[in-house]
């Protein structure tokens, strides 16, 4: 449409002679315009200004005609409705992660050097635990290997619960510890540790309960089923870390039996530890210094634990 200034004044005669025209033009205006003014409402509400394909559809499923963007009962189903749901092997299941020691036991002797109720005798609270020779601690490892485990384990569903986190400036004392896994009902309970031994003494090993029954302890429950989790760690341990057995501990096994740990003797519920190298010998500190070594620690100690809650 061009713009008329308001002085121009067009001929009477050409007026005259194109009034009939003039008259059916402006009739057509108003039609044309109402057209125009639905086809771009219709276009407005395809949201991304598709334009006549958008109306050509709307058009047919406003008529029962499907759209190739939806067909039959597909039309209410969300974008990620076909997607297949995460395997969750370990749902409804509880395992409790014990991480050994704590980074800030060292500034707290005197309450980790306390004398607690082990069952059978009574035991230092806790330790400060070991380190490599350059000042990697065990208490740092535990932390480490504990969190990437329950990363592992909450993707396959499971509940996991922490005796700590490195949240408080100390401990918790071995028999508190025991208590956290049996008030939880665990299905399975794992204590993360590394060992202190001499150079050249090298390997993991799987640290069982022997049969204790005396004062508070009773082992007797726990015995079987914490030697089937703890030979399925030891074994996909293995497997998955390339690590062999203790040479020193276990003749070659990668397990050992225990009566003198409170934290296995006061357990109710099926317990094990696991010591995933020794520290104090340098080849071992080299993988358990390394971040990737850590990462196939946790793989192999949660796929024990889900061979034995699956049975």
């Amino acid at each position: 449409m061009s713009y008329v200034g308001p002085d121009f004044e067009p001929p009477q005669p050409r007026r005259s002679r194109r009034g009939p025209l003039t008259v059916a033009v402006a009739a057509l205006v108003p039609g044309a315009l109402a057209g125009w003014l639905v086809w771009q409402a219709v276009a407005d509400d395809s949201g991304d200004g598709a334009g006549p394909q958008q109306t050509q559809g709307a058009a047919s499923s406003a008529a029962g005609s499907p759209t190739p963007s939806s067909t039959g009962d597909d039309k209410d189903a969300s974008p990620t409705s076909s997607a297949p749901a995460a395997p969750t092997p370990l749902k409804g299941k509880v395992v409790v992660i014990d991480p050994g020691h704590n980074p800030g036991n060292f500034q707290h002797t005197a309450e980790i050097n306390r004398k607690v109720n082990i069952g059978t005798n009574s035991k230092e609270c806790d330790t400060t635990g070991t380190a490599t020779n350059a000042g990697y601690t065990e208490a740092q490892f535990t932390l480490d290997v504990s969190r990437r485990l329950r990363t592992i384990l909450q993707q396959q569903g499971a509940t996991v619960k922490f005796t700590q986190n490195g949240d408080r400036s100390w401990g918790p004392c071995i028999d508190e510890r025991a208590e956290i896994g049996n008030k939880a009902n665990a299905d399975a309970v794992v204590s993360i540790h590394a060992d202190g031994a001499g150079a050249g003494q090298r390997g993991f090993h799987v640290i069982l309960p022997g049969t204790v029954h005396d004062g508070a302890a009773d082992t007797r429950p726990i015995i079987a089923t914490s030697r089937d989790l703890g030979e399925r760690i030891a074994g996909n341990f293995a497997r998955e870390t390339g690590t062999a057995p203790s040479n020193y501990i276990g003749e070659g096994t990668g397990l050992d039996v225990r009566t003198d740990l409170g934290g296995l003797n006061l357990s109710t519920v099926p317990k094990v530890f696991i010591e995933c190298g020794n520290m104090r010998d340098s080849q071992d500190a080299a993988r358990l210094t390394s971040g990737a070594w850590r990462q196939k620690a946790a793989s192999g100690i949660s796929d024990g634990i889900v061979s034995f809650l699956r049975g």
